[in-house]
């Protein structure tokens, strides 16, 4: 099969995959008033954990859970659970595209931590793409400074904490391969759901009226004949994520599929508008044109220079 090919196929499974994201966004807003969020997040994992183990299987693929950087491997689980706590946490008071408009900031921070960690060069024109891409993010916000609700920085946060997670994967995969660093955070997210569960479980903390705060504190297994076929399917869905997500990767080519990631955001904002009837007013719009503008440039920037800072593995 030619380049051309390849890179049809990568293109189709990078929407598929992303598309599939949107979908197991949705299921969480769906259900975040009849589960607890490490309840689901327990449930996820399993599920996509077994499935993994599986295909592994299947594939007739060894698997090694020794890592060569412990301690960065431990930092690198904790930023990725605890990111994705705070988009989780934002499904619940925010639409699917707002969401996922300001997670894609996570290619500014990933620049800015490779300058400081990596020790890459980023010259005038990727700062300003990187001033641009947060004028977006800033745009999407739309904050009142007398009374900002900082609960909005939720996705922002969990950018942040993905760039810390990405900016390690990069130093630590020439020696760690990717299900090898899979397994870590699939493992490590089972164990810190667990430790949730033993000290929020019963819903010893669960005294806030708020249903962000609720379902963070929420008592464990009151709904489960009605949240965990979510949570099951959710796990399916995460799976198949990953599979069109690394299989896009494996076949076409990095620089051409990687752009096609930012098609999260329409399809968000399409199945926000069908089932939650989300309409993002014309600011946002305009500020989601900023960040994927934004994002796009400073990785044809990163091409020309030959630094794969930003997008070299895949999202989520």
């Amino acid at each position: 099969m030619n380049q051309v090919q390849n890179n049809t196929k990568g293109i189709i499974f990078i929407l598929l995959g992303m598309a599939s994201f949107s979908i197991q966004d949705s299921l969480i807003k769906f259900i975040y008033n009849d589960t607890a969020l490490y309840e689901l997040y327990l449930g996820r994992t399993l599920v996509a954990s077994i499935l993994l183990f599986i295909f592994l299987k299947i594939t007739s693929q060894k698997l090694v859970f020794k890592t060569h950087y412990p301690f960065l491997t431990i930092l690198r689980v904790i930023c990725f659970f605890f990111g994705f706590s705070f988009f989780y946490v934002s499904l619940t008071f925010m639409s699917l595209a707002m969401a996922n408009a300001l997670f894609f900031s996570s290619p500014f921070f990933v620049s800015i931590l490779a300058i400081i960690f990596l020790k890459e060069k980023v010259g005038i024109r990727r700062w300003l793409g990187i001033v641009v891409g947060f004028t977006g993010v800033i745009i999407v916000l739309n904050p009142s400074f007398e009374d900002f609700d900082y609960t909005k920085l939720a996705p922002v946060a969990c950018a942040l904490f993905y760039a810390i997670s990405m900016t390690i994967t990069k130093y630590t995969s020439d020696k760690d391969s990717v299900y090898t660093q899979m397994a870590h955070l699939y493992i490590g997210a089972i164990i810190i759901s667990i430790i949730f569960f033993i000290f929020t479980g019963k819903g010893q903390l669960n005294i806030y009226p708020n249903p962000t705060l609720q379902f963070i504190f929420r008592e464990w297994f009151t709904n489960p004949g009605y949240a965990w076929p979510f949570i099951v399917g959710m796990g399916f869905v995460a799976s198949f994520s990953f599979y069109c997500v690394f299989s896009a990767y494996s076949i076409a080519s990095p620089p051409v599929v990687s752009l096609y990631e930012y098609s999260l955001i329409i399809w968000a904002i399409l199945i926000g508008y069908f089932l939650f009837d989300d309409i993002p007013t014309l600011r946002t719009f305009f500020g989601v044109a900023l960040i994927i503008g934004a994002g796009i440039y400073i990785y044809i920037r990163e091409k020309v220079r030959d630094q794969m800072i930003v997008s070299d593995t895949p999202n989520r």
